[in-house]
């Protein structure tokens, strides 16, 4: 059962980073991803032996996410893909590891800003060169792939994660 639950625990970060490249080169994320996320989430509480209660505080918390993610779509600060994938991923974390990732989310996501905010004015000349998925984040008024710091976020905050407890204390 253990090495069940090993592979179990590692969908999470295996689509976090899919999520991530996805959306760096395409500045989408596919709903397949986010709903991996979620189908995957219950046989890997299951193998972990997460209480009922644990895995109902999960799905609150997920679903508290994504209302937070529908708000900031709808204010126009984040994607649909990247308001999904934050649900998702907060279903993983559960309460113990939701503030980190929230964290870590927005430090990765004001770094990448920053990076891209004194980037683009110097390399878009020179990313015309280069793949079109480059050509396209050097745009001087693109969009920010948020996914990536998503995935940053989501992969810093794991350990936290009431599964990833499950799975060291078990």
């Amino acid at each position: 059962m253990t090495e069940l639950l090993f592979v179990l625990l590692g969908v999470m970060p295996v689509l976090v980073i899919l999520a991530g490249v996805h959306d760096l080169a395409t500045m989408k994320i596919p709903n397949w991803i986010s709903g991996l996320l979620v189908l995957g989430f219950f046989p890997a509480a299951l193998a972990a032996g997460l209480p009922l209660s644990a895995v109902l505080t999960c799905v609150a918390v997920g679903v508290g996410a994504l209302l937070g993610g529908m708000g900031m779509f709808a204010l126009n600060w984040l994607g649909g893909g990247d308001a999904k994938l934050l649900a998702a991923v907060s279903l993983w974390l559960g309460l113990s590891g939701v503030t980190p990732f929230i964290l870590f989310t927005a430090v990765a996501g004001g770094g990448l800003c920053l990076f891209l905010l004194s980037a683009r004015p110097h390399l878009h000349v020179l990313a015309g060169n280069g793949p079109a998925w480059i050509a396209r984040l050097m745009q001087p008024k693109g969009d920010v792939p948020y996914g990536v710091a998503i995935a940053v976020g989501a992969l810093i905050a794991y350990p936290a994660s009431p599964l990833v407890t499950a799975f060291i204390g078990g």
